[in-house]
């Protein structure tokens, strides 16, 4: 077999290559605290995958049909389905004994006491689509609303209001969210339930973020493993009035009708 040099060099600047593209890899891990690294929030996307939650976001977004404001609130409720039945995926089971009118009979459930909660009031029809997989879940409300700092509207400011939460101690915490724009009325609503306790595992759940959004709540969780954020679609931008490109517009406006 003969080796012309022009393969060697080819062969050599390969090589090259991939050396810096490791060291490069290797610089940016190793600049990360340790807590980053071992415990990075884990992100799902579904976009990324193929599941029918795509078809029900092509519905919420397509303006010929996010019009009918039921089939909306109804496409919120299937996509909160579809996510509860992967959290299920991620839940604690044991074996039980369950008694049929012929015998005994083995079932694997979930041993987590699981509480639902939401941000009025876009995520109603959201939160409603957990609840129907979830039926036995306790459930928890907070009101969050935005508002602007500026004339220009470009300033955005976020208020708590009202939180109604049975103890969340040591429980699964599953937030519903519909849309995380700058992931800042996510993050207060998140430290606004924890006054009712200390949740042993969150679930941050939204049908469409902006990638600042999740950018933000990444870095706000860093310090914390026990926390997931399950997106049905992320979006690039947020526009000058931090509304999310290409979105899908006001979900609670489109939900229930406009406010004054």
């Amino acid at each position: 077999m003969i080796v012309t040099k022009k393969a060697l060099f080819t062969v050599n600047k390969g090589v090259d290559f991939l050396y810096f593209w490791i060291n490069s890899f290797l610089s940016e891990i190793l600049s990360l605290p340790l807590h980053q690294i071992f415990h990075a929030m884990k992100v799902v996307n579904f976009a990324k995958q193929n599941t029918v939650i795509n078809q029900y976001v092509a519905e919420l977004r397509a303006v010929n049909i996010q019009k009918d404001r039921a089939r909306f609130r109804h496409n919120l409720a299937r996509i909160g389905q579809m996510i509860a039945y992967e959290i299920s995926k991620t839940l604690q089971y044991s074996e039980k004994m369950i008694e049929t009118p012929l015998a005994m009979a083995k079932a694997s459930t979930a041993d987590n006491e699981i509480v639902l909660s939401t941000i009025f009031r876009a995520g109603l029809p959201f939160h409603q689509g957990f609840l129907d997989v979830f039926d036995n879940a306790g459930n928890a409300f907070v009101s969050a609303y935005r508002y602007y700092k500026d004339k220009e509207c470009k300033d955005v400011g976020i208020k708590i209001e009202y939180i109604a939460s049975p103890d969340l101690t040591g429980k699964t915490l599953i937030i519903a969210d519909p849309m995380l724009a700058t992931g800042g009325s996510l993050e207060l609503g998140y430290h606004a339930f924890c006054t009712k306790g200390v949740p042993a595992t969150v679930h941050l759940c939204c049908v469409i973020a902006a990638q600042k959004g999740v950018d933000y709540i990444k870095k706000a969780f860093a310090d914390y493993d026990n926390v997931t954020l399950w997106c049905a679609a992320i979006d690039p931008e947020l526009n000058e009035h931090c509304y999310i490109v290409p979105g899908l517009g006001d979900a609670g406006d489109l939900a229930y009708g406009d406010k004054l």
